[in-house]
């Protein structure tokens, strides 16, 4: 079983930075895929980034160059820096691990997921 706190989000202006954390505990991240997912408001759960066991990264294409994920393994957290926020980057961020040992392709379906957190609010006014 694994356990996964968000934390990091609030309200902050267009073109501002956030960096949300993710701490897991339960089992070690590395035989995890590590994501970031978003649900705006009347919308579906949406990819946003991706870390995987060896530290292969993934974005959609909406937030690359813009975001950032990293992990720090010892800390067993994944942390996403945002950068360059718009209004359609305000939502609920979520981090979610899917188990895949030493498999490390890009799992962008929120079903594909095995744990949850519980979310944080991203807010960008503009």
């Amino acid at each position: 079983q694994v356990q996964l706190v968000e934390s990091g989000g609030g309200l902050v202006q267009a073109g501002g930075s956030l960096r949300l954390a993710c701490a897991a505990s339960g089992r070690p991240i590395l035989g995890f895929a590590m994501t970031w997912f978003r649900q705006a408001p009347g919308k579906d759960r949406e990819f946003v980034a991706q870390i995987g066991w060896n530290g292969a990264t993934y974005y959609a294409d909406s937030v690359k160059g813009r975001f950032t994920i990293s992990r720090d393994i010892a800390k067993n957290m994944v942390y996403l820096q945002m950068n360059s926020l718009n209004s359609e980057d305000t939502a609920v961020y979520y981090c979610a691990a899917k188990v895949t040992f030493i498999d490390s392709k890009s799992y962008v379906k929120s079903n594909e997921y095995d744990y949850w957190g519980q979310g944080t609010q991203v807010t960008v006014s503009s």
